[in-house]
């Protein structure tokens, strides 16, 4: 079976990791070709590669500067991304503050049990601490 083109639009290509990480080195900022490689540690044709599909869907723009292309973020198309991902938010808000509540009463369960552990056991004193 065929795989579907990773062109075809914004969610496609970042479903790519490197794609991913060339688009976080780009958003701090214009690189070359030689920096992105250098940065991600990866061979020149590889990050090329990458380039072309980003470029494709709209992801980066290019510029020729002497003989080097600068490539630079174009964020627009990540919106409907973000759109998508922000209807999840509420799940992960909910889910969040259920976890926060457990941990909330497992940490007063620890200092309920922590603080009876500390308090002496019984005001009796033994005969042995008593002649002492």
């Amino acid at each position: 079976m065929a795989r579907a083109a990773t062109t075809t639009d914004a969610f496609n290509a970042v479903a790519e990791p490197r794609r991913r990480d060339i688009l976080d080195a780009l958003a701090r900022g214009e690189r070359s070709v030689n920096d992105l490689v250098e940065q991600l540690g990866v061979a020149q044709p590889v990050v090329s590669k990458h380039l072309r599909v980003l470029r494709e869907v709209g992801l980066v723009q290019v510029r020729d500067e002497g003989r080097q292309r600068i490539y630079r973020l174009e964020p627009a198309p990540l919106r409907q991304v973000f759109e998508w991902v922000k209807d999840y938010e509420r799940l992960w808000t909910e889910r969040f503050e259920r976890l926060d509540a457990v941990l909330e009463d497992l940490k007063a369960e620890q200092a309920q049990a922590d603080r009876q552990g500390s308090r002496p056991a019984t005001s009796k004193t033994t005969d042995e601490e008593r002649t002492s």
